[in-house]
This record gives structure tokens, C-alpha cells and sequence, in this order.
């Protein structure tokens, strides 16, 4: 009878080794659930990029705003009839000291350092 036992022992923790301790154990399921999770975040993040690629390639080809604002804002853009004005930094601390120049600027909407198609102008210089 004790040597019964003793075998049923010993068959019962040969059989739960590989369970806790083997290659498919709780150890690895837990692995295999931390790499999913952190799997699951990095897929988050590519679809957020992903969505606002497409919504960015979806808004150049249908509309010319989004190309006209990035070849102002990356290439310099300006336009026949548009005056092209850049402030250095110490202008425009002096600019907002200047009420006359600041409310003139503020009634037409342009913000400084933009273009103004307020009149005709010449053409840029060249570089």
C-alpha cells in the first residue's frame, strides 16, 4: 500500500512538471501575454499613423488648399500678386510695440511673417 503511494506520487509530479516548469508552462503563457500586449500597443500606434497618412494623401489629392499650404509653408511659396514680408525676431518684439502697425495687421487678418495680397507686388529678389 505505501509503495502504491509512493508511485502515484511520483506519477502525479511527473505529469505536473512539464505544466509548471516545461516548455508550454504557466511561465511562457505568461511571456507569450506581456509580447502580445505590447504587440497590441504597437499595432495601435501604426494604425493612428496609418489613419493620419491616409487622411493626409486623402486630403493632397483632393484638395489644392493642402498643397498650396505645404509648398507656402516647406518651398517658400508666393504668389504673383502677393507681397512676401519676413520678420526677424527683434522686429517683431518692436512690431508689438507699435499699436498703429499691430491693429493695421490684426484688422486685415495676416499674421505676421505671412504673406499679404493686400497690393500688387514686385518681383522677389533673386538669391
Amino acid at each position: 500500500m505505501r509503495l502504491l503511494l509512493i508511485v502515484l506520487v511520483l506519477l502525479t509530479a511527473i505529469t505536473q512538471y512539464p505544466l509548471w516548469w516545461g516548455k508550454g508552462g504557466w511561465q511562457r503563457v505568461r511571456e507569450l501575454q506581456a509580447k502580445v500586449q505590447a504587440q497590441q500597443e504597437t499595432n495601435e500606434a501604426l494604425t493612428a499613423r496609418n489613419n493620419a497618412l491616409a487622411a493626409e494623401v486623402q486630403d493632397l489629392t483632393v484638395g489644392t488648399d493642402a498643397i498650396e499650404e505645404r509648398a507656402r509653408s516647406e518651398m517658400g511659396l508666393v504668389q504673383e500678386d502677393e507681397i512676401f514680408v519676413q520678420l526677424s525676431p527683434g522686429d517683431q518684439a518692436q512690431q508689438a510695440g507699435q499699436s498703429s502697425g499691430a491693429a493695421s495687421g490684426a484688422a486685415s487678418g495676416a499674421a505676421p511673417g505671412t504673406a499679404s495680397r493686400a497690393a500688387p507686388a514686385s518681383p522677389p529678389p533673386s538669391r
